[in-house]
């Protein structure tokens, strides 16, 4: 789940308690995380990088 890439920044509480939201209310993770005020646009951007959490898919890689 993406939400885990916050956990260093913003605690793994807070991070839970945005995934809670959003799966609750039917918001994205970056729409749930500013709308409880853990942190900006640019902040969720930076930190939430779906392609640096995945290994490389070519063998030998």
């Amino acid at each position: 789940m993406l939400v885990t890439a916050l956990n260093t920044h913003i605690g793994y509480d807070k991070a839970a308690e945005i995934a809670k939201k959003a799966h609750k209310e039917g918001l994205t993770l970056k729409a749930s995380a500013v709308a409880l005020g853990y942190l900006s646009d640019e902040e969720f951007d930076a930190w939430v990088r779906p392609e640096l959490m995945v290994g490389s898919m070519t063998p030998g890689r």
